[in-house]
């Protein structure tokens, strides 16, 4: 793609004191925060998506109904953050209360992908995957409920973890979903990204061997674009080169994963913003109204052969992972869309997250990495490694193996060196 360039230190911050509409939409609004702790990341300037609380801030979670809702003390992930040395900078802009895969539905105004400003940044975390894409910060925080860290980093070009159930504390953070909501970290590289897991989580990261990788005949879609698939496919080339057993695999229950995290997720929304929708509903923007409504025909006992199926998903991967060690797919199965795609919000939520709300339902790590870029648009194309719960070590290690021969991670969008 014309215009790459390696990434020379940091890009120096913009002075800019709210979330404003400028090169990437609506995306930044800075806090005055310098940290001198010594620690692992110390002189990291970290942005955080705007549903983590930090004290004496806003969080807004990109809705009008949370105008002035500061928060009285830190997310536990903040305190890290800063215990680590760590400076929080930045609350980032999202799709409104992480309900979306576009960003584009947000009361702070649309963000734009930094590659190409007609594309979207995917979502809902679309601030947080271009603030490090852009060089605005150096890594930053982002959620995780269907896909909402994965899908920006695969669309920005940058590397974002899915970690493990429960291995990263939700206190402090608007939640989704519980069954599935965490927290995860976004940087430019793995070694940046196991750094910060490393300080988020109860239980650091182990080493963890793998030799084979698992390669999917069939997901959960055949439908993939072709210049993906092309990309992909030279990423699974690469790794064979590395020296990994490539097998072929079948993954059982996958065709059914999404629309069982779609069920009980969009009950557990409607649940929780009933009231809002009964009273005010106005006051949403339409795309994030129209998707939460979508619960509201629920029934306790969709939800109950819901948490069955996941189950049973959930053991199908466990066995999966007594045949290899890693997952390899591609993040998502089309080129980045346009941010005028459409009015069927429904329909392009589904398609962009087709590979990443399955492994929602899955209890172990999902690692978003850059594996190329899309030979007709230019725009960034990701990949997810995938292994059983509690072992990012093994996603780490082969993550930065394949980062060691290939400089995706290392490139920056053409017009970040004017910020």
């Amino acid at each position: 793609m014309d215009g790459r360039r390696g990434r020379d230190g940091r890009a120096p911050r913009p002075e800019r004191s709210l979330i404003e509409d400028g090169t990437f939409g609506g995306v930044v609004r800075w806090i005055d925060d310098r940290n001198d702790t010594p620690g692992p990341l110390s002189g990291l300037r970290i942005g955080v998506k705007d549903n983590i609380d930090v004290a004496g801030v806003e969080t807004s979670c990109a809705s009008e109904f949370l105008e002035d809702n500061i928060a009285e003390s830190d997310a536990e992930v903040v305190t890290r953050l800063r215990d680590a040395g760590a400076s929080v900078v930045a609350k980032l802009n999202m799709a409104e209360f992480a309900v979306g895969v576009t960003s584009q539905n947000s009361a702070a105004g649309p963000s734009y992908n930094p590659w190409n400003r007609t594309r979207v940044p995917g979502g809902s975390s679309g601030g947080s995957g271009i603030a490090v894409a852009a060089g605005l910060v150096d890594a930053s925080l982002g959620t995780d409920t269907g896909g909402s860290v994965r899908l920006p980093a695969a669309a920005c070009g940058i590397t974002g973890l899915r970690p493990s159930s429960g291995s990263i504390s939700n206190d402090g953070v608007f939640p989704v979903s519980e069954q599935f909501d965490t927290v995860g970290p976004m940087a430019r590289s793995v070694t940046e990204v196991k750094a910060l897991f490393d300080v988020l989580s109860a239980s650091p990261s182990e080493p963890s061997d793998v030799t084979r990788i698992g390669v999917p005949t069939v997901f959960l879609t055949a439908d993939v674009d072709p210049g993906v698939a092309q990309t992909v496919a030279a990423a699974v080339r690469t790794f064979a080169e590395l020296g990994y057993q490539i097998v072929p695999i079948e993954l059982e229950h996958a065709a059914d994963a999404q629309d069982i995290v779609y069920t009980i997720v969009y009950g557990d929304l409607a649940r929780r913003h009933r009231q809002r929708l009964d009273t005010v509903p106005s006051r949403f923007q339409p795309a994030t109204r129209e998707r939460i409504a979508l619960g509201l025909s629920i029934s306790d006992a969709d939800r109950d052969r819901a948490l069955t199926g996941r189950d049973r998903f959930r053991e199908a991967m466990a066995a999966t992972f007594e045949i290899v060690d890693v997952v390899l797919t591609p993040a998502m199965p089309v080129d980045v869309p346009p941010r005028d795609g459409g009015d069927d919000v429904v329909a392009l939520s589904r398609r962009m997250g087709q590979f990443t709300y399955p492994w929602s339902l899955h209890d172990g790590p999902t690692l978003a990495l850059p594996a190329g870029f899309h030979p007709s648009s230019g725009m960034p194309v990701g990949a997810q490694l995938t292994a059983a719960s509690r072992r990012e070590g093994a996603l780490f290690g082969v993550g930065e193996r394949y980062q060691s021969v290939t400089d995706w991670h290392r490139t920056n969008p053409s017009h970040t060196s004017d910020l």
